[in-house]
């Protein structure tokens, strides 16, 4: 690498959130890479324990100590995950434009462990745990309810501002413009999946057989605990970390671009593009981001990148009539995203049935290990973990250098290659869902067990939907991670990883939807419906059917999508 390269490098990189080294190049050797993930993949493993060790049993704790029905619990938990989802809308603001991504993570935690306190509380503490009766039966006040649900919430605020930061902060430590570690970015986001996995596993094994046999209280204090300590790993790494400048906000840049774009709406685009506005200097206007070079696509923009004799009669330019070409690719690049990332909410989707109907479904199954010992149907979600624990390694190690002999392709697949093989292998589990209900169903009507809240068919015969989904998440969520950041403006990465996660809450929110409209349907007439509390006399499988034959549906628009996909290009160097 020239030294200009690591003059830009030294420019963008702090080791904490305040102090700069650029006076000190001996410094870069000292920080990020590998040396610095330990403790971001430290910090992301408990996060996820304690997200996923509230989460995975949440629908079970509405359902017994809210006293909720199927349909609400299923609905408020979907809601309540979809928000979580949607709130690193605003912590990816945030780091971009204002905070960077160190200090964000950082604030957002400790809100985060807040409401992991109060959701403690309110399980544990007289008063605002719900009392019930002899027979196992909860009778709520509204205001334990409401505590409940506002420690929800908050929880849902903390996760806003750490989701669409640690991943792309963990990207950050290996430098774009150094061949040696740019080689290491892609391992890095199996590896970031695989802790979160690791997170998962303890929480849907360990945590959720405490909150079913040993109470709920210690069952949301662990948890709580694991989040203190994520807090803990993330600052112990402060001084091996390279953390890029916030570049202000994207918005305001894409909000500039749209409005110049329709200012010279009569203006003519040059066929020579060299003449577009672009800065002089080799630095990117954008701090924080290297330039972006033109590409064909979305051309009605470019018009803001065309000068005209009233900005030249200007001393200063005027970012709301002249933009530069990077200012417009940033756009272009967020707008060409946005296709892929609405084909990722159906699969988002479907992956949301593993904390709903699969845990309903494992419910009316016999769930005995020996004679004594029965497993919580939430647990069942320690297959999805033990499978993407499992594929991680397996395409990092195998099928990456499987692949490259055939693709070329340094990484084996691209990444939206990726992705698609996860479409297609998410159809799967959702059949297989079905095919298992449909025979539990003719075991129900055959021995008349219509009134048997657990029917004799064990439980396990539900690991393969769940292997089947860890395996298409290893496709389909890495791949996707490691495409919003690299296809997204270097000064927007947070956001775009934002958007990125804005398909799980948009597909939860889906999912709601679909449920509310199935039952509206289909109870019509006094009939139970599909999805009824006693499920020996519903059809849950023609709703796996039902998001099986939508997945297709999405599969084959994605495939029209990404064949005419056209990749970002970034020349220059880093500000």
């Amino acid at each position: 690498m020239g030294t200009q390269a690591i003059s830009q490098e030294e420019n963008i990189y702090t080791k904490d959130g305040t102090t700069d080294y650029q006076n000190n190049p001996a410094d870069k050797s000292k920080t990020g890479t590998w040396k610095a993930c330990p403790y971001i993949l430290g910090n992301e493993c408990c996060e996820r324990l304690a997200y996923y060790g509230m989460g995975t049993n949440l629908v079970n704790y509405l359902k017994i100590q809210l006293n909720q029905h199927n349909v609400a619990a299923i609905n408020n938990v979907t809601n309540w995950s979809g928000t979580c989802y949607i709130t690193p809308l605003l912590g990816a603001f945030l780091a971009d434009a204002y905070l960077g991504r160190y200090w964000t993570i950082a604030i957002f935690s400790i809100i985060y462990v807040m409401g992991m306190t109060l959701l403690t509380l309110s399980a544990s503490v007289p008063g605002l745990r719900p009392s019930c009766d002899a027979n196992g039966v909860c009778h709520p006040k509204t205001i334990q309810s409401v505590v409940t649900f506002i420690a929800l919430y908050t929880i849902a605020l903390g996760t806003g501002g750490i989701k669409p930061c640690v991943s792309s902060f963990g990207a950050d430590q290996f430098d774009d413009t150094d061949e040696e570690e740019k080689k290491h970015k892609s391992s890095f986001f199996n590896w970031f999946y695989f802790s979160i996995n690791i997170g998962a596993l303890i929480a849907a094994s360990v945590l959720v057989y405490i909150q079913t046999h040993v109470g709920w209280g210690w069952g949301f204090g662990i948890p709580a605990a694991a989040m203190a300590i994520a807090v803990v790993s993330f600052f112990s790494g402060t001084r091996l970390y390279r953390n890029q400048k916030p570049g202000g906000s994207p918005l305001t840049r894409i909000c500039q671009v749209i409005i110049a774009s329709f200012r010279k709406f009569h203006v003519k685009v040059p066929s020579d593009k060299s003449l577009l506005y672009e800065t002089a200097d080799e630095e990117s206007v954008v701090q924080g981001s290297r330039k972006l070079d033109h590409t064909k696509t979305l051309s009605f923009f470019d018009k803001a990148a065309v000068e005209t004799e009233l900005d030249n009669t200007k001393s200063t330019v005027n970012p709301w009539m002249l933009s530069t070409v990077t200012q417009v690719e940033e756009l272009k690049s967020v707008i060409r995203l946005l296709p892929i990332w609405a084909t990722g909410i159906m699969f988002a989707a479907v992956y949301g049935q593993m904390n709903t109907l699969f845990v309903i479904q494992g419910g009316s199954m016999d769930a005995h290990m020996g004679p004594h010992f029965e497993i919580p149907s939430a647990s069942l979600s320690i297959f999805d973990t033990i499978s993407v624990l499992f594929w991680v390694p397996v395409y990092d190690r195998l099928i990456v250098p499987f692949a490259r002999k055939f693709t070329g392709h340094k990484h084996g697949f691209t990444q939206l290659q990726r992705m698609g093989i996860g479409l297609v292998i998410s159809v799967f589990a959702m059949l297989v869902a079905g095919i298992l209900e449909v025979v539990r169903l003719g075991i129900v009507r055959r021995h008349n067990y219509y009134d048997l809240k657990q029917v004799p068919m064990s439980i396990f015969w539900q690991i393969p939907q769940y292997f089947i989904i860890g395996c298409a998440e290893v496709f389909t969520f890495i791949g996707q991670l490691e495409f919003f950041y690299e296809q997204a403006p270097d000064a927007m990465r947070s956001l775009c990883s934002a958007l990125a996660l804005t398909t799980v809450a948009l597909g939860n929110y889906l999912s709601s939807l679909l449920v509310t409209i199935v039952t509206d349907v289909t109870t019509r007439d006094g009939k139970p419906g599909w999805i009824p509390d006693n499920l020996n006399i519903g059809h849950i499988h023609y709703f796996f059917f039902l998001l099986a034959a939508l997945s297709v549906v999405n599969l084959i628009v994605y495939i029209f999508i990404a064949r005419w996909y056209t990749y970002k290009k970034a020349v220059g160097t880093l500000r």
